[in-house]
């Protein structure tokens, strides 16, 4: 009996129990979200996301301390002016982010709306329960308004909906 390569793969992954490790331009950035942690999960769930560990001190065990994911994944309908913005954004246990990184975009005018490093700064320690208003809480770029508002929509939504999943107690779900 001939056995598809494929099958023989998955039954080698299985057997030796191995993890896809993540894409070591995605680790870098998980790193820049999570400075402190020292592992994360592949992708899983839904919504789809990465979990951040750090060790837990004398455990010898690992701690969650957050959470990762997609703009593009959990509000696939924002866009900007030239269609979607990928933003990798990372939240702690608290519902306070971690920060954002502007990773992909067709925008015209990115270089100085949403790929700036100010614009990703102004997220970072910002509370999911804040309003998120482009011009109130969170600076506009005059030209390029409909990129800056659905980025910062988007990052809301997002980690308030990670929120709802994950940092809610079930009681009150």
């Amino acid at each position: 009996m001939r056995i598809p390569a494929g099958a023989l793969l998955l039954t080698t992954m299985v057997v030796v129990g191995a993890q896809p490790s993540l894409d070591p331009n995605l680790q870098v950035q998980l790193e820049q979200l999570f400075p402190e942690a020292t592992a994360f999960s592949p992708k899983t769930g839904t919504p789809p996301h990465f979990k951040a560990y750090v060790d837990a001190p004398g455990a010898g065990q690992q701690t969650l301390t957050g959470y990762a994911f997609w703009t593009t994944e959990l509000e696939p309908l924002e866009r900007g002016y030239d269609g979607p913005i990928q933003v990798l954004v990372g939240v702690n246990l608290n519902g306070v982010l971690t920060g954002i990184i502007v990773v992909a975009h067709n925008e015209p005018y990115g270089h100085f709306s949403v790929d700036t490093p100010e614009f990703a700064a102004q997220f970072t320690r910002k509370n999911i329960r804040d309003r998120f208003r482009v011009g109130a809480d969170v600076d506009a770029v005059s030209s390029a308004t409909m990129t800056v508002t659905s980025t910062t929509r988007a990052v809301r939504n997002g980690a308030r909906r990670i929120a709802r999943q994950f940092l809610v107690p079930d009681a009150s779900k």
